[in-house]
């Protein structure tokens, strides 16, 4: 008895496994970004999207730039909307968490918290056995740092995107 228990216990997780095809994706790759105080920066940008189906997920994303001693990082959470999960897949998002900005140099170290929040979407292209390219991800930052907002902040972003 128990041993038809464990082969149908087997038989409809194996019949679920498609159900679950690309629930989760990994994305990384190159960042530019562009600060109101006309601050160009490079770094990566790094995400997980749950899921929830072709259309609805959750996105966490996590950033790092650079530029000789300022160094801005952002770490944020939100909902993404995509047109569906075919060879052309474009997204939107809505992205809010923090940032942290650092200045080095001359002995010493200042670092500020402050609010972020990202206004953007992309293009994901090229999927070929859960593989796939982001052709762009664009961003509107706003950022608030000690009572004061910046609006023209702008992130643009490209790299591989790995599906589950």
């Amino acid at each position: 008895m128990n041993t038809k228990w464990i082969a149908f216990g087997l038989t409809v997780v194996l019949l679920s496994l498609p159900a679950f095809a690309q629930k989760a994706e990994v994305f990384g790759g190159y960042q530019f970004t562009h600060l109101e105080s006309s601050l160009n920066l490079n770094g990566w940008n790094a995400s997980g999207t749950y899921n929830f189906n072709h259309y609805l997920g959750a996105t966490a994303d996590f950033s790092g730039t650079y530029k000789s001693n300022f160094r801005f990082t952002t770490y944020m959470f939100g909902p993404t909307i995509s047109a569906g999960k075919g060879p052309i897949s474009p997204f939107a998002h809505v992205l809010i968490g923090g940032a942290r900005a650092t200045v080095t140099g001359g002995g010493f170290s200042s670092s500020d918290n402050g609010f972020v929040t990202a206004l953007g979407g992309g293009i994901d292209a090229g999927m070929r056995h859960g593989l796939a390219f982001r052709v762009i991800q664009w961003d509107w930052l706003v950022t608030h740092f000690d009572g004061v907002t910046t609006r023209k902040n702008t992130r643009a972003s490209a790299g591989v995107v790995l599906r589950f």
